[in-house]
């Protein structure tokens, strides 16, 4: 910082990076809280020797200036008054002979760091310090582990507590789009141990997340869930109907991550559909950029936290909330490239499966959305959270608008008059009309509808079928039982044709 900075410093109103000390005799009490503030947060900038009277600033001098830097600095490096060592980069200025010392407090790499105690953590808002509240300082502690907890090998699992189904889809996924990757043929125990599912036959804690049965899962990530919601409004509040839509609960990532993929399909332009999933490996529509975003969120998020990521899809905008926070400044974001993975063993499953760009320029990728769609991409994160926001463009908003809005308005109907809806999909309808008035299986409905992706009949056709009401099953509450069979409701009945 130069002399002619800190003068335009001290002529601005408030500064989230720059803090302001008498300190002309000895060094105030207070300065151990911003030290703890800064270095919790994005760092910044403490000067001795500046005096400030509500919004005015006065330069008053040091008077021992060698006194208050070795006081400063030695107390930051000892040890005794806070958690680790600290260190700090001063620089010193004369105006009309009085000294100023400024100090630079860089962000810790290791979070939190507290004066004395945790209940003494201190965390950097607007011009001030404050106390960070419990879950703030759980989220920093929990950070302590970034980038090294997903790979952790869980004692007492295997591949069997994987979900056969996952494993098998993910697989197919790899030889059908990385046709060239080195272990796709493998069998899969020794599949699972190279690209880091197993360790020895073990389970790692990315693993379990990705692929995991759903009781193996939540034994040992307890609060795991993905949300996504398709909300008919502009907020939460001009909602005609909470939502539209919501999807149920998935054993892991890999099974929440293709059923929002599939949802997201319905409110953008995505003309490239190779697959039933809509996505190819070299596709560049704004699904394309969506999907980066979706595996980004799925990847970097904070599984620990007690929030959960949740993608919520709204008129004019989709969002992408995560629990942990960016580790990088947002102010580089679009300038600089970052490689800086909270799970990096997540982002490695996705990648071998193309669905995720190599390192660091996944945000490239998302930021295709503007040019496609002229609508801004928005990054903010704090302690707790991150959230990436794609705003449609105002044609596109309008349409995805009227979409959401006409959902809403089908599921008004339903719940009033539970009349058949006239919109009802085109895949729906072929289940439909495929079931009529008998009970099937899952390998019946295969073998009737001449298709051979279980999984496709089961997002695409089944799942559809059923939240609309038109399909049941014959064990409600065990949607994988092995004798699972599908009929029509009454409001079925009246939608074949």
């Amino acid at each position: 910082m130069t002399k002619e900075e800190l003068l335009q410093k001290l002529s601005e109103i408030e500064w989230d990076d720059f803090e302001c000390k008498r300190a002309q005799e000895k060094l105030p009490e207070d300065v151990w809280s911003t030290v703890s503030a800064f270095s919790n947060t994005s760092g910044g900038w403490i000067v001795f020797g500046v005096k400030q009277q509500g919004k005015l600033f006065e330069i008053n001098g040091v008077n021992n200036g060698e006194k208050t830097e070795s006081d400063f600095l030695n107390t930051l490096r000892n040890g005794q008054k806070f958690n680790l060592r600290l260190t700090a980069k001063g620089k010193k200025y004369l105006f009309d002979g009085k000294l100023v010392l400024a100090f630079f407090v860089p962000s810790s790499i290791v979070k939190p760091i507290y004066v004395g105690n945790s209940i003494n953590t201190y965390i950097r808002t607007g011009s001030g310090d404050r106390r960070a509240t419990e879950t703030e300082v759980m989220a920093m502690m929990r950070d302590q582990a970034f980038g090294s907890k997903s790979e952790q090998v869980v004692e007492g699992t295997s591949i069997n507590d994987l979900n056969k189904s996952s494993l098998e889809t993910y697989r197919n996924h790899i030889r059908n789009d990385n046709p060239s990757f080195p272990y796709k043929d493998l069998p899969d125990e020794q599949f699972c141990d190279k690209v880091g599912i197993s360790k020895d036959g073990r389970l790692t804690i990315g693993g379990i997340l990705m692929l995991g049965q759903r009781d193996v899962v939540q034994r040992h990530i307890s609060n795991f869930w993905i949300d996504y919601l398709e909300i008919p409004g502009k907020s939460l509040a001009d909602a005609q109907v909470r939502y539209t839509y919501r999807m149920q609960e998935q054993d892991n990532i890999w099974e929440s991550y293709q059923i929002i993929l599939q949802r997201l399909r319905n409110f953008v332009d995505a003309p490239y559909q190779a697959r039933p999933d809509g996505v190819g490996a070299e596709d560049e529509s704004q699904l394309y950029a969506l999907r980066e975003g979706l595996t980004n969120c799925c990847a970097h998020a904070d599984y620990f936290s007690p929030m959960h990521p949740t993608i919520r899809v709204f008129a004019d905008h989709i969002e992408l909330q995560n629990p942990g926070r960016f580790m990088f400044p947002l102010s580089e974001l679009r300038t600089q490239i970052h490689s800086i993975p909270r799970n990096p063993n997540l982002i490695k499953f996705f990648r071998y499966a193309k669905l995720g760009e190599n390192a660091g320029y996944g945000i490239d990728k998302m930021l295709i959305w503007e040019k496609l769609t002229k609508g801004k991409v928005e990054f903010a994160s704090d302690l707790i959270c991150s959230t990436v926001t794609y705003w449609f463009g105002e044609q596109h908003s309008g349409q995805a608008g009227d979409q959401v809005s006409d959902q809403a308005g089908d599921q008004v109907s339903d719940q009033a008059g539970d009349q058949v809806s006239d919109q009802a999909g085109d895949q729906v309808q072929k289940v439909v009309n495929c079931i009529r008035d008998n009970v099937y299986t899952m390998n019946v409905l295969l073998k009737k509808l001449g298709i051979s992706s279980r999984r496709y009949v089961r997002i695409n056709m089944l799942n559809p079928a059923i939240e609309g009401g038109y399909v049941l099953r014959a064990y409600p509450d065990k949607p994988n039982h092995p004798d699972q069979r599908y009929y029509l409701s009454e409001k079925g009945l009246k939608l074949v044709k």
